[in-house]
């Protein structure tokens, strides 16, 4: 089996502070840094932070604070969980990422997608009756400037190119790609299409039931006579130092966030018996190292990834749980899951 990469994902979610309020988005933007160096000190692969524009998540430039990352950490890789390629310009994207790249010395990454919140197309201008054409004509732009030189392009949502080049530019490792992927097979083709990476995101469910749109993926680019890019999948999770323990930590604030978004969405309200159906079967990947481990590995086998991405902070979980969480993934979690992915390679 190929080395699996470990990753963290966060949106920066607004977290209570020690005397119970929420605290103002500085300083959460400050603990997702301090969150940040520690992941990189225990050894963890890559931090992704994702881009919204709401006022219970408090990162909106995610490339801004990744370079604050880049100054604090040595190796940890560093991406976007995602960037909302839909409503920004794909020129202006490049720019921000191959300077993150250089700065960073060639760890940034790029995870692309429309995002699962709205939001963005309000604030810059953009109609959601182009949901779909807005993003597949930028990520085709976006494809073409990470692989030619000088670019001509032409399309509906935006100002064309006509042999622009586009500075700075990359070096000679180029930007590892990723496109977010929520289960459409049109989302699966579009990715073997511009040859990029395809990231998962699984938020419930068993993970499993993913495996048709990886053997899609497999399908399609064997058929465009195309080398396999690696396969990532981002879903929640919290570890702690009992199942139990985990478990009614994160409750409160799952709630919290998941009953918001229900009302606005008009969904049911979420209960707490769902809840731990989700963190039994689904893709909700919470409990002690070994039980994360060992649901980690079922999920990287069962689809045959390359990348598992944790999203280790959901709602209002205190600065200091998500510290603990973070030092328990990099320190136990990891090991165990590269020990047992190993031991299932020799027997």
């Amino acid at each position: 089996m190929t080395q699996i990469s470990l990753g963290l994902d966060t949106f920066g979610d607004i977290s209570l502070g020690a005397d119970g309020k929420l605290k103002p988005m500085d300083q959460v933007l400050r603990d997702v840094v301090e969150e940040a160096v520690l992941a990189d000190d225990v050894g963890i692969d890559f931090i992704g932070l994702g881009e919204h524009h709401r006022d219970d998540f408090a990162i909106s430039s995610p490339e801004i604070v990744l370079s604050a990352i880049a100054g604090r950490t040595s190796r940890i890789r560093l991406g976007t969980a995602v960037t909302v390629l839909s409503t920004d310009d794909p020129v202006r994207v490049f720019q921000r990422f191959s300077t993150l790249n250089a700065v960073s010395n060639g760890r940034a990454e790029a995870i692309l997608g429309r995002g699962s919140f709205t939001e963005s197309y309000g604030l810059f201008g953009h109609d959601l009756q182009n949901y779909d054409l807005l993003f597949e004509e930028r990520l085709d732009l976006f494809a073409r400037l990470l692989r030619e030189k000088k670019v001509s392009w032409q399309g509906q949502t935006r100002a064309p190119l006509k042999n622009a080049t586009v500075y700075p530019r990359l070096g000679e490792g180029g930007l590892t790609t990723w496109v977010g992927v929520g289960g459409s097979p049109e989302s699966v083709v579009r990715v073997a299409r511009h040859d990029m990476q395809m990231m998962l995101a699984i938020i419930g469910g068993d993970a499993l039931r993913f495996k048709p749109y990886v053997d899609l993926y497999h399908r399609t680019v064997a058929q465009m006579d195309q080398k396999p890019r690696p396969i990532g999948v981002h879903s929640p999770g919290f570890v702690a130092e009992t199942d139990e323990a985990a478990r009614e930590a994160l409750w409160p604030h799952y709630q919290a966030m998941f009953g918001r978004i229900g009302r606005e969405r008009g969904w049911p309200p979420v209960t707490k018996d769902k809840y731990l159906a989700e963190v039994a079967h689904g893709s909700l990947y919470v409990g002690a190292p070994e039980t994360v481990a060992r649901k980690m590995v079922r999920t990287i086998k069962g689809l045959g990834i390359e990348r598992f991405d944790l999203k280790y902070a959901t709602g209002p979980q205190p600065h200091d749980h998500l510290l603990e969480c973070i030092r328990l993934y990099g320190e136990k979690v990891i090991p165990m899951v590269r020990d047992m992915l190993n031991r299932s390679a020799a027997a």
